[in-house]
């Protein structure tokens, strides 16, 4: 008996044995390699490398690299048109920038819709509150341009004093915004070969006005700048308008611009312009 039960029990734990075989999985017999959730995540890109990827792919469609629409003209000190680009423009410029008003005149101008060059002096960015002046015209979209270092009138120094006043203040402009100017502007617009030559190793384009008038005493108030910037003879497709950062500029700017627009004229550009 006792050898019956030793075999009964021995047939039952063989049965048992049998019955867990039948109930394995199929897929730890299948010739297939197994795909685990680790697997998984590899074999497909994660969604932000995937975000990322279309980001890149969107910018490569907004912002395709577009041709120069203008350049200038350095007989005449306006604004060519290269190809079909719209002839009846004028191109806005703010010199002797940041002193008072040239974060005041950006936020305007970035108000109206209207583009213009910033140009620059070193002297003004000595200062913490002159730094962040030029980070806030550049923050607004506007492009800076180099007036030298000091205002000299670069006639009537050296050539190696000249090369000073441009790349110095090149170099504390790049300093703060993160890039180099790409036009230049001599003070007084007395360029000398020199300058001209350091401009070009610069890698900048010099400009100087077709017409400006608010250093005149007469022009130094709100009405008579406005009408004599919108109507003077010399207002002509393309044509480069020479403002300062004064009181008086800043006062005016509002209905310059509008007089300008009412006239057909649109605001050019910098970035459309040809350069290096």
């Amino acid at each position: 008996m006792i050898k019956m039960k030793w075999v009964l029990l021995l047939i039952v734990f063989m049965v048992a044995g049998c019955s867990s075989g039948v109930n394995e999985s199929p897929e730890k017999h299948s010739d297939k390699p197994l795909v685990n959730e680790e697997n998984r995540n590899e074999e497909k890109p994660k969604e932000s490398e995937r975000n990322e990827a279309e980001k890149e792919e969107e910018k490569e469609t907004m912002s395709p690299i577009t041709e120069p629409k203008y350049e200038v003209n350095e007989a005449s000190w306006k604004l060519d048109p290269i190809g079909n680009a719209n002839e009846k423009v004028v191109l806005l410029t703010i010199d002797d920038a940041p002193d008072q008003y040239a974060v005041q005149m950006a936020e305007t101008l970035r108000e109206l819709g209207a583009n213009a060059i910033f140009f620059v002096n070193g002297h003004f960015l000595d200062t913490n509150e002159g730094e962040q002046a030029l980070k806030k015209i550049h923050e607004l979209g506007f492009l800076i341009g180099n007036h030298t270092y000091n205002h000299k009138n670069l006639t009537e120094i050296s050539a190696e004093e000249q090369r000073e006043e441009i790349v110095h203040l090149n170099n504390r402009i790049e300093k703060i915004i993160g890039e180099r100017p790409k036009f230049f502007r001599a003070p007084f617009g007395a360029n000398t070969d020199e300058s001209l030559e350091i401009a070009k190793d610069e890698e900048m384009i010099a400009m100087n006005w077709t017409y400006g008038y608010d250093w005149e005493k007469e022009y130094q108030s709100k009405a008579e700048l406005t009408k004599i910037m919108v109507d003077t003879p010399y207002l002509s497709e393309g044509a480069i308008l020479l403002m300062h950062d004064r009181q008086w500029t800043n006062d005016a700017l509002v209905d310059i611009v509008k007089g300008l627009k009412d006239k057909g004229y649109e605001m050019a550009d910098p970035n459309t312009i040809k350069t290096y």
